[in-house]
């Protein structure tokens, strides 16, 4: 079993961080086992920290495709140097949020064995949204829908899963991994499509409605499920178990015709979960 030998050089505010930028995978990852802990944060936070800059509000279009772009290029150079990607966001020190001008500190407290592994999924991330940015996310069909889950959620589960392989030996099947990140993006769609829709963006292909959209995320969450029925590692299943139960909860929150979950779903449901793999 792989563990991190320099736990204690992560960033003490990693966690805090974390807890700032995401609330589906604040509380799974909190409760992982010290290294893989570590392991997690640091790979999630990579991919958050691009996902940023894609979501900039004030960004230029022309802009964030090219940070992307060239964060995308630097990430997968040989060898990974730390001050092309600081120079390269060095103009944008006020504008960009901490969790992105800190992508270096991310990427180096990833342990070296996986390392490479989650700066070519964060490399594959960038690349994806920068064209993403020049198509002004326009999405016309099931298709382009797939194509774009895939890029901002579905890497996430391809990481994911080598990062349980590398972890302890677990294998899980990467198609389910990608199908676990596409489901977690269609309940986010369904959650913020009046807000997106405000903006001027929406990820609805041409003629669906909410009943295809929701049937789009359930048959995700489906093969979600099917992921982690092959994941027999405690914490690793605690982690996974716990995004996809509130993803669950919040599909049958949005199916009642609330807005979310409450404060108290959320805690039961959580409970319920680590209670039930304990």
């Amino acid at each position: 079993m792989n563990t991190r030998n320099n736990v204690d050089e992560v960033p003490n505010d990693a966690i805090d961080i974390l807890k700032e930028t995401s609330r589906t995978f604040f509380i799974p990852i909190s409760l992982l086992t010290p290294g893989l802990r570590e392991t997690v944060a640091s790979a999630y936070l990579c991919m958050r920290a691009i996902d940023e800059i894609e979501d900039h509000p004030q960004l230029q279009p022309q802009i964030k495709s090219e940070l992307l772009t060239a964060t995308s290029k630097i990430l997968i150079a040989k060898p990974y140097d730390n001050e092309a990607l600081n120079n390269l966001y060095s103009p944008y020190h006020d504008s960009l949020p901490e969790v992105t001008l800190r992508l270096h500190d991310w990427i180096n407290y990833c342990p070296e064995e996986i390392r490479d592994e989650v700066l070519k999924s964060t490399a594959i991330m960038a690349e994806g949204m920068a064209n993403w940015v020049n198509k002004d996310w326009t999405i016309s069909t099931e298709e382009e829908l797939d194509q774009y889950t895939y890029t901002v959620a579905g890497l996430v589960g391809v990481m994911l899963t080598d990062i349980w392989k590398w972890y302890d030996g677990t294998k899980a099947d990467k198609e389910l991994g990608i199908g676990f990140g596409r489901g977690l993006q269609a309940v986010n769609i369904l959650r913020n499509y009046k807000e997106d829709d405000e903006r001027g963006v929406s990820f609805f292909p041409n003629g669906w409605n909410l009943d295809d959209m929701f049937a789009y995320a359930r048959k995700n969450l489906d093969l979600a499920d099917q992921y982690v029925k092959e994941i027999k590692t405690e914490t690793i299943l605690n982690f996974c178990q716990i995004p996809l139960a509130l993803a669950h909860g919040t599909m049958k929150a949005l199916s009642d015709g609330r807005e979310k979950m409450t404060r108290n779903e959320v805690n039961d449901m959580v409970n319920k979960v680590v209670t039930k793999t304990s």
